[in-house]
This record gives C-alpha cells, sequence and structure tokens, in this order.
C-alpha cells in the first residue's frame, strides 16, 4: 500500500482521484478458516444481499447518548462484528457478551473526555474526513441514522456508518480511522483484520459493494485503502455473529478465551464466592480433561521458565559490568535503577499506632486462582 503524506500537495482533484484508485487494492488480511467455518445453510444469496438496501431504525441527529447506548445493546453494530468473531485484539466475546447483555460497560460508555483514544479518534474524524475528500476528489457526507439490516433473519446486524461517500460508483462507505504509535503497529501490513471484519459487516448491512479506509497513523502519516465486498468472507461474519446473538438472546456466556478482556469479563461475572462452598467435578470428564490440561501446561510453563531463568543468567554472566549488550538480533540493557526512598509503613503504624485509624483505607479483596493439590 502507498503511504500518503499530510504535507503533499494534491493535484487537481479528477486525476489525483484516477490515481488513487488505481494504486489502492484490496486488503491482504483473510480471517483464519479455522476461526471462521460457515455451514452451507447459512450461506446468503449474493443477489438478495448486494441489492437490498439498509433499514434505518433510528435518527442520531436528536438522540440523546443514553437512548444511543440502549439500542447499541439490540444487535451488532460494525465496531462489535469482530469480537463477536472472536478476532478482535481487545474486546474479547465473553466481554462483549456482558456488554450487550447489560452486565458491564464498555470503554465507550465511558465520558469521551475520560477515554482519550475515544475523544482524538471523535476530534480528528473530520478532518481526516477533509484530507479523504481532497486527495481523491469524492464527496462524503454523515449518515445520522443507526442502521439496520434488511432481512428479518439478520435483524441483530446494526451498523454506524462514518460516511457515505457520494456520487461514484466504484465506492459507496468511509471509515475514518487514527490510531497511536501502539495502534500504528496493527497496521504495518495493511488494513487490521478486525477492521475488514468491521468494513465488511457494513458492506454487509447496507448491501453495498466497496469502501474506503482512510486512517491517521501517529498523527502525522495517512493511509487510503480499498475494501472490495467479499460475499464468503460476510457469510462467515453472519454465520459467527448469528452463533454469538444467540449467546445474548438465551442469556448464555460464551466460552472464554485466553485475553485479557476475557479476565476482565469472568472478574467482573463471577466476583464474589458462596462462603465455604464446593462444586464436585470428579465424574464430570470434560471438566477433568481441563484439569489435567491445566497441570500439564503448568509443568511446561515451569520447565520453560527454568530454561529461560538458565540461558538469562548465562547471558548475564558474559555482560559482566556492562549495561548494553548488542546481538545480530537485537539487545539487552542490564542497567542499576534509581535509588527510592519509601515510607516504612509497619515502622510507622507501630510508633504510631492511631494513624493507622486516622489514614487507613479497606482495599476490596478480589478471588485468587490457586492450585491446592493433584495426585
Amino acid at each position: 500500500m502507498e503511504t500518503i503524506a499530510l504535507n503533499n500537495t494534491a493535484p487537481t482533484r479528477r486525476r489525483k482521484r484516477k490515481a488513487l484508485q488505481a494504486r489502492h487494492t484490496k486488503p491482504t488480511a483473510k480471517i483464519n478458516a479455522k476461526t471462521i467455518q460457515p455451514t452451507e445453510k447459512n450461506i446468503v444469496q449474493k443477489d438478495k444481499t448486494v441489492k437490498a438496501t439498509a433499514k434505518r431504525l433510528v435518527s442520531t441527529k436528536n438522540l440523546s447518548h443514553d437512548k444511543w447506548l440502549e439500542i447499541r445493546k439490540q444487535g451488532i453494530g460494525s465496531s462489535d462484528a469482530a469480537a463477536a468473531c472472536g478476532i478482535h485484539p481487545y474486546l474479547s466475546m465473553l466481554e462483549l457478551w456482558m456488554i450487550k447483555t447489560g452486565r458491564m460497560t464498555s470503554n465507550i460508555d465511558e465520558s469521551i473526555e475520560g477515554y482519550s483514544p475515544l475523544y482524538w479518534g471523535n476530534t480528528l474524524e473530520p478532518m481526516v474526513a477533509k484530507y479523504y475528500q481532497e486527495q481523491t476528489g469524492n464527496k462524503v457526507r454523515r449518515v445520522n441514522a443507526i442502521l439496520q439490516h434488511p432481512d428479518p433473519e439478520q435483524h441483530f446486524m446494526l451498523a454506524n456508518l462514518d460516511y457515505a461517500i457520494t456520487g461514484s460508483d466504484e465506492v459507496q462507505i468511509l471509515e475514518c480511522k487514527t490510531a497511536g504509535e501502539h495502534g500504528a503497529k496493527l497496521w504495518k501490513h495493511g488494513v487490521p483484520l478486525y477492521v475488514t471484519c468491521q468494513v465488511q459487516h457494513q458492506l454487509a448491512v447496507t448491501g453495498k459493494q466497496a469502501a474506503h479506509i482512510c486512517v491517521l497513523l501517529c498523527g502525522h502519516e495517512a493511509k487510503i485503502y480499498k475494501v472490495e465486498r467479499d460475499e464468503q468472507l460476510i457469510n462467515s461474519i453472519l454465520w459467527h455473529e448469528r452463533l454469538f446473538w444467540q449467546y445474548v438472546e438465551t442469556d448464555t456466556p460464551p466460552t472464554p478465551d485466553h485475553s485479557e478482556s476475557a479476565a476482565r469479563a469472568l472478574k467482573q461475572l463471577y466476583p464474589k464466592p458462596e462462603p465455604a462452598s464446593k462444586i464436585d467435578f470428579s465424574e464430570d470428564a470434560g471438566a477433568n480433561k481441563l484439569f489435567t490440561k491445566l497441570l500439564s501446561h503448568r509443568d511446561s510453563l515451569s520447565e520453560l521458565q527454568k530454561q529461560h531463568d538458565q540461558i538469562k543468567h548465562q547471558l548475564q554472566s558474559l555482560i559482566k559490568d556492562n549495561e548494553v549488550a548488542v546481538f545480530d538480533k537485537g539487545a539487552i540493557s542490564w542497567k542499576r535503577s534509581k535509588d527510592s526512598v519509601s515510607l516504612d509503613s509497619k515502622a510507622v503504624t507501630k510508633a504510631y499506632p492511631e494513624l493507622m485509624d486516622k489514614f487507613s483505607k479497606t482495599r476490596q479483596g478480589s478471588r485468587r486462582f490457586v492450585i491446592l493439590n493433584d495426585n
């Protein structure tokens, strides 16, 4: 993909538009076949999907924030699509399920000023759209509505479009993105998988043929990608979204994955155990299989940690009194941290016990996962 610098001087809009359209290609990312596996009965006919027009579920012009959040819980939006399919880098299926069932809130539910990525994304979005218009010559307009898939069987598929592109037969949707230093790494090889999923969801809901993604990286570099409608991918996304929505409708939590998002959701889902309670899985084959795997992985991790520490110590003996060691594939820093001063709380409370009553605070306990014994 070609990088388009923000300080470039744009030639005539029509000429620039043709040049960009010739260079933009489909993103190379493909959803892993092991992750997305639709069955034959779930395949949507191409003609039916493409000709459908999205339903304007509700106008967002005068919609309150609380009402907007309420409507978002009624379906799977385009920004939810990757999480519903289990491929979002930051949001697990379990946490999304918790959000949709009202058990927890998401970052987007927080005040915009209190969440800087969301704040800057919203603030810079019009500037990204303006840049896109200048570089391509395409005109864009706001879509002030929450859209819904026109097929009643896909009623759970919702979409909020950033912009619609007007007067173009080749591309109809504009998705604006901003990425900081950490997020920009995900764009190193083109459109990230979760963004591809988001845009294909939008194309599914609207029945459109193609979208442009304009992303601003680290505040000074912009790239434009074209994503064309992929029926096979849309069918795969639809299959997984339908499965996820069944979890929501039946109030059944999906299987958690390895992510921090899933851990966060589990802490909120099961915060306090019943005192002195116990459950017996000794006759449950599935649970015992998981426990056996856990023990095996624990032993493997312990052995790997030993190997890691041995190599680490050997390298430290080679580095000796040096602060940095350089290798053909990287470097190691072994520096001494600055001295610090800390308060000896035990000594203070022993000498002045009245301070404990005056300045103490209670920290809520959390559940600890500990293997008690194994035979």
